[in-house]
Order: structure tokens, then C-alpha cells, then sequence
């Protein structure tokens, strides 16, 4: 089809306008300089000063789009250094930016920490015409207290150092953005490093670094250590961006990376993908990473040292495992310096192993989640399952009896209950166990939150579930109290709060389904009416008349009955499913939860759970424990003093059990944990009968079910318990609490 004149004329007039702008011009003195004019012999300087000579003034206008990640960097950095430098503020504070060129960095950073809050700033590079426009840019700032130092980065040397004075310890903060990879920049990185680690202030420095690179696999204990979801590249995208990057003389080779995390100890590590110019086809792999010198005191963060088949609770030394008694010839000849110990128990003896300290021993505000090395079986959970706790905590406290003097063992689930106890009783201890790391990082960042944010924020979050710039505040707020594997999560999964994070996981799609189901039969307005009702009347009649009829339709049954469905939305297996069908069919079930519980609590201000269920969402009036002001402000007073009761657990029940000390335990919650098991199976023995080993006399375990007499009541009776009933279904005249999706409540006494 010929294009017309007026179209013609149209971008004419466009490409004229652009041309004349100057739109385009630096982006094609970037590439003339960068791809296709020649880069000199001449020494690294001069190659340097020519490289950049004609595009410095350009510099920062083309790498925003290449150089993603600098903003991030900088945000955590300033987080970390206000975290560390909380207990010493009046400790002199210098930071060195290797590599600075322009001086955009130390820019930046004005945003998130005044540059007036550093007592020297030191700008580190060796090319003349970059520094030029940084020595403009700060002189234009008014900034007194930034020096631009031309140097070798590989022997860099402060003013303050004159007259002999040793430099070591003598910096708090080192950053190198898109740096390290510089060749031409940074040929001898090993040589920058070990200088960094010299000068680097050992109780509470910080280095931090952005750059691009590429990983084959993680083989290696002290890569699992680290972790770095995300971290592998492919082989083409290895092979491809190394070569490259060659040719611009940036080295992608692993073994910069490999030596930073080597030579410090890391509290972040992010690897993302720069989708900038072709998203999903051009996938520049970079990196952000946070660490601190290795020898700082990490004794602090060493609550134990867990590892595959166990853990260890209580202190830990640095330079030394526990192995069990009386294996030790089985177990020390296959065990090399750093690899885990595969079995612990109550009776040990030391034997002089040093492992690897993970990203977990190098935190800096929190300890609250014990440290783990990722197997197989946690790379099959994608996502949490549950974001929401399913299981009433005011009927468990009208039967726990806490004191401050309780230790407590619960399943962690999305974290609910464990907070509704630590608010309501303040126990000691509360260890909170699931075998999903990404439960652990939900409750993780809970907890990070409650410490870190204002009560309105918070609500935010997981009240309503969204919150308009949860990035911001996981970098500048959150990060320092979570473990480097959950920020990872989370940077990751950081769209979950932009609508609803309660949509989200597993569980989401049951609210998802239910969402629709309620659109689909016209009921929504209703769903509404219910959640407003202001008395039990009133809510029991638009319950009866428009709500039942859609859930308890023949259609819902249906799918409410099949397997997968079961599984994958509402978390019920295979083996608790046969106990419900067991004694009775899915309708009676269904009825016999849902029909009492229109007349026994108003969802508006006193049934929280399907207030959620049914809005997608809290109110302030209808809400957990923790998400109550009140609540809120009980775990945050004191410096957060009530949340160091926790210490969360990667790995399974049993396992954690082995490693607690005999009677030091007094409760234990295990929800419906026991209905998943295999009638018959030994392995509920084996957790019986670790349980009363951990449980002091006296001491308790409370558990729900979807039976009305769960089969393995007799094997908690034959390991030496008292089992009494708390509540049990009789059908739909009376819900046993708020939520009367189990069938049954029980407790058992160790005697």
C-alpha cells in the first residue's frame, strides 16, 4: 500500500525535529566509542583517559539502562550502615567508591544517607576525563567533605594516611559499582581486595558491589552457604557475555565474584537479569552483593549451626561440630573441612570441624532464623502455601496457659499464631519449624517489618495485603533484619503487595476461586452485606438465604472434593482427606463447618478468617492479634525485646526435634501436621517419641484434626501421654471455635 505525501511529510518533520534536539546524540557517541571506534595499546591510563575522552560528558546519560541495580545497591548500603553504625554513631565514618568515574554514585546516595553524614568521602579512579565531570559535579553540590583522588585502585592511598599511619580498620565503607568486572580498570582484583579487607573497619565496615557477571553451578558447601537464588547463568549466556564483555575489557570471569565472597562475608546477595533492551531475549546477568569483613564477631548470630538431617540448638563455636557419641569413627573419615555433619542427637561429643559460616552468621540486626544449607527438597517449594494461619490462637490460649517461663515448638505456617502467643504470653522460646524455607521467609519478613516499620506500613502490608512502595521499604527499611535468602525471596517476589499479597501462594487461589465463584452466581454485593452485617441476625439470615445455597451447590461440592484441588488450593492431602471421608461425605463436612458460624461470631468484628476469606483482605476491627494496634505495639516495644523469643527452622519436624535438649520444651502445637501420615507408618513413632523426650513433665502437645478421633491417638497413648479431647464436632448445631474446619481438638499431657 504506497504511503501518502502528508505521512511523508509527518516523519520528515519527526526525524528533523529529533536530529536537531539532540535526542540521539549521546547514545550515538556511545556507541562510536564504545563498539566501533579502536581502543589503544598504550598503558592502562592512557587507555583509560582515550576510551572515555569523548563520551564523559555522556556517561551517565547512556548507563542508566545498562547499569541497572545502582539505586538498589545504594538504598541497602545506606539501611546496613544506619544498622551497623547504631551501636558507635559518633565513630568516625569514611567511604571509599572505587571505580566512581563520574561521581553519579556518590550522588545518589545523598538520597537515601546525606553525604553530609560521611566524614570524608574519598572518589577512586584512574581515568582524568571522568573525574573531571565528578570534581564539576560535586563543586556545583557544595560538598566539602568529597575528595577525587586519580589512583591505581590497586594501590590506593587516602590523604589521611600521611606520616606513616597504618590504614587498617581505618574505613567503614567501601563500594565498587561495575568495577570489579573493569579489566582495564581492576586488572589485579585480588590485589584491590585484599587491600579493601585491610583498611575495612572489622566490627562494622561494609563493602558493597554491583556488577555484572556469570556462574556455571553452585557444587560447592561454601556456595550453599552463601546461597543466591537465581545465581546460575546458562552455557550460552556464559559463553556469550564473557566474550562479549571482552572486547570492552570488562572480565566476567566467575573468579571476581568467587574471591569477594571469599574474602568477606556476605548479608545480601541479589543476581538479577537486565532485560533493558530486548526484554526476555537480551538478559544481562548482574549481581548486587553486601558483606563485611570475615572477622568481625559473629558469635552473636550463632544461636546453632544447622545443617542436612539436623541441627544443633544452643551455642555454637566457630571451629567445631557435634557429632553423635559413639559414631565418631563412622563419621570423621568421610567428613572434609567445611562438609555437614549428617546426624546429631542428645548425646554428643565435639569433634574439631570448622564449617563454612553462611550469609546467615553475618547479620546485622536480627538472628532470628537459624541457619540452613538448600537441598534438593527445598528447591520443590516454589512459594509459600499458606499466607494466612487457619487455626483459632484464643481457643489454643484458653488451654496453653503461657507464661514467660513457656518454651514452645508450632508448626510456622504464614507465622500468625506464633505472633498472637509471643504478644499475648511472651514465652522464653518459641520455636517456630517448617520444612518450605519460603513459610520462613513470610515469617521472616513479619517479623522484620514489626521491628523496622510504623504501624501504618505495616497494616499496609498484611492488613489490607498491598502496599504502593514495598521496595522502597524492603531495601531501605526491612533489609537488615532478614537473612540474605529472604530478601532474595522478596526483592524477587516484590509484586506481591502491589495488588493483594493475600492472592498470592497456594492458599491465594482458594480465595481466588472463591472470589469467582461468588462473581459467577451474582452474589458479590452479598459477600459484602455479610462482612457489614452489624448483628449475628442479620448475618444468619443473608447467610442462610443468599450465601449457602451458592457453597453448599452441588458444582462447589465437586470441586471441593477432588484430590488435586485439595491439594494445591486448600493444602489437605491425600491421607487427611481419607480421615474426613471416612466419617462422613464433603457436603456433611462442608455443612457442618460453615452452618454454625453465621450465628456464633460476626465476621465484622470478631471471625477474622473468613472475613479474609471472603474480602481478600483485614479490617482494623477484624484482624489477628499482631495486626491490632495494640498487638503491633506490645511485639515492637523494647527494641523489638518479645521477638527475640523466636528462632526459625528450615528443615523437618523430626529433625529439629533431635536437636533440642532433653525437657526443654513445655509446649508443642503441631496443628494437623499427624493427619498427613500413613496409618501404620514408623515415622510417627519416631516423632512421638521424640517429642516426649524434648517435653518437660507435665509438658504439653496440642493438635487439631479432620476427624472426629484421629487414629494415632493411640500411638501418643503408648508413648507415655495423658490424651484428652477439647473439643470435637457433633454436626451443625455449635462450631468448636472461630475457624471449625477440623473435626477435632486434642491435647496431651506428658506424665
Amino acid at each position: 500500500m504506497p504511503v501518502s505525501v502528508p505521512a511523508l511529510f509527518v516523519a520528515a518533520c519527526l526525524a528533523f525535529y529529533v536530529f536537531r534536539s539532540g535526542v540521539l546524540r549521546p547514545y550515538i557517541k556511545f556507541i562510536w566509542h564504545c563498539f566501533i571506534r579502536p581502543i589503544g595499546v598504550a598503558d592502562q591510563k592512557s587507555r583509560l583517559d582515550e576510551f572515555y575522552q569523548g563520551q564523559a560528558d555522556v556517561y551517565d546519560a547512556t548507563r542508566n539502562g545498562l547499569l541497572r541495580g545502582r539505586k538498589t545497591m545504594l538504598s541497602l548500603s545506606a539501611a546496613h550502615l544506619k544498622a551497623l553504625r547504631a551501636a558507635s554513631p559518633n565513630k568516625r565514618l569514611v567511604w571509599i567508591d572505587i571505580g566512581g568515574g563520574t561521581g553519579h554514585n556518590i550522588e545518589l546516595m545523598n538520597a537515601y544517607m546525606p553525604i553530609s553524614s560521611f566524614d570524608a568521602v574519598y572518589l577512586i579512579d584512574l581515568c582524568e576525563p571522568l573525574l573531571d565531570v565528578a570534581r564539576a559535579r560535586f563543586a556545583k553540590k557544595g560538598w566539602t567533605n568529597v575528595t577525587v583522588l586519580c589512583q591505581d585502585a590497586s594501590e590506593f592511598s587516602l590523604p589521611e594516611w600521611i606520616n606513616g599511619k597504618d590504614p587498617k580498620g581505618s574505613v567503614g565503607f567501601v563500594s565498587l559499582s561495575y568495577s570489579l568486572s573493569m579489566a582495564s580498570l581492576i586488572p589485579s582484583f585480588y590485589t584491590v581486595l585484599d587491600r579493601i579487607e585491610h583498611v575495612l573497619c572489622p566490627q562494622d565496615g561494609l563493602i558493597s558491589v554491583v556488577d555484572f557477571y556469570t556462574a556455571g553451578k553452585q557444587p560447592s558447601l561454601h556456595e550453599k552457604a552463601i546461597g543466591g537464588a537465581s545465581k546460575e547463568c546458562g552455557w550460552l549466556s556464559r559463553w556469550f557475555w564473557q566474550i562479549w564483555f571482552d572486547f570492552d575489557h570488562v572480565s566476567l570471569s566467575p573468579a571476581r565474584r568467587s574471591y569477594l565472597e571469599y574474602k568477606f562475608g556476605t548479608i545480601k546477595s541479589f543476581n538479577g537479569r537486565n532485560r533493558f533492551i530486548i526484554p526476555f531475549i537480551v538478559r544481562i546477568p548482574y549481581y548486587i552483593w553486601l558483606g563485611r569483613p570475615r572477622s568481625c564477631d559473629v558469635s552473636r548470630a550463632c544461636h546453632a549451626f544447622e545443617v542436612e538431617g539436623g541441627n544443633m540448638i544452643g551455642n555454637c563455636s566457630p571451629v567445631s561440630l557435634k557429632a553423635i557419641k559413639g559414631a565418631e569413627d563412622q563419621l570423621v573419615p568421610s567428613l572434609q573441612i567445611g562438609e555437614p555433619v549428617l546426624e546429631y542427637g542428645p548425646e554428643a561429643t565435639t569433634i574439631d570441624i570448622t564449617p563454612p559460616f553462611s550469609s546467615f552468621h553475618y547479620h546485622i540486626k536480627s538472628s532470628w532464623r537459624l541457619p540452613y544449607y538448600e537441598q534438593p527438597v527445598h528447591k520443590e517449594f516454589r512459594t509459600f502455601i499458606y499466607s494466612f494461619t487457619w487455626e483459632d490462637p484464643f481457643e489454643d490460649m484458653k488451654h496453653l496457659q503461657l507464661s514467660s517461663n513457656d518454651s514452645m515448638f508450632v508448626i510456622t505456617s504464614a507465622g500468625d499464631n506464633a505472633l498472637h502467643y509471643a504478644a499475648a504470653s511472651s514465652p522464653q522460646r518459641i520455636h517456630c519449624v517448617d520444612m518450605n524455607p519460603c513459610q520462613g521467609h513470610l515469617m521472616e519478613l513479619k517479623l522484620a517489618a514489626i521491628q523496622s516499620l510504623d504501624y501504618e506500613d505495616f497494616f499496609a502490608l498484611f492488613g489490607l495485603g498491598r502496599h504502593p512502595n514495598f521496595r522502597g521499604l524492603l531495601d531501605s527499611k526491612i533489609a537488615p533484619y532478614l537473612s540474605s535468602s529472604a530478601y532474595q525471596f522478596w526483592r524477587i517476589k516484590s509484586q506481591s503487595f502491589k495488588s493483594s499479597f493475600y492472592l498470592r501462594g497456594y492458599s491465594g487461589w482458594a480465595l481466588r476461586l472463591t472470589s469467582f465463584i461468588f462473581r459467577l452466581a451474582g452474589a458479590s454485593k452479598d459477600i459484602e452485606a455479610l462482612c457489614n452485617a452489624d448483628t449475628l441476625e442479620q448475618q444468619e439470615d443473608i447467610w442462610k438465604r443468599k450465601i449457602r445455597p451458592v457453597i453448599l451447590n452441588p458444582l462447589v461440592v465437586a470441586l471441593l472434593k477432588n484430590p488435586v484441588f485439595c491439594w494445591n488450593a486448600l493444602g489437605v492431602p491425600l491421607n487427611q482427606r481419607k480421615m474426613l471421608l471416612d466419617e462422613g461425605g464433603v457436603y456433611e463436612f462442608i455443612r457442618d463447618t460453615l452452618d454454625p458460624l453465621a450465628s456464633a461470631y460476626l465476621f465484622k468484628t470478631g471471625n477474622y478468617f473468613y472475613l479474609l476469606a471472603l474480602l481478600g483482605h483485614y479490617t482494623p476491627s477484624s484482624c489477628p492479634q499482631y495486626l491490632t494496634r495494640s498487638g503491633f505495639e506490645t511485639l515492637k516495644a523494647n527494641n523489638g525485646k518479645v521477638l527475640n523469643a523466636f528462632r526459625l527452622h528450615t528443615d523437618s519436624i523430626v529433625h529439629v526435634l533431635r536437636g533440642l535438649t532433653d525437657a526443654s520444651l513445655t509446649r508443642a502445637l503441631i496443628m494437623d501436621h499427624l493427619d498427613w501420615f500413613t496409618p501404620g507408618s514408623p515415622a510417627i513413632d519416631e516423632e512421638l517419641a521424640q517429642l516426649h523426650r524434648v517435653l518437660a513433665t507435665g509438658g504439653s502437645v496440642f493438635w487439631r484434626s479432620a476427624a472426629r478421633k484421629p487414629w494415632y491417638n493411640a500411638n501418643f497413648e503408648r508413648r507415655g501421654f495423658k490424651v484428652t479431647a477439647l473439643g470435637v464436632r457433633q454436626g451443625p448445631e455449635a462450631a468448636i471455635d472461630r475457624v471449625n474446619m477440623y473435626a477435632s481438638f486434642w491435647r496431651a499431657v506428658k506424665i
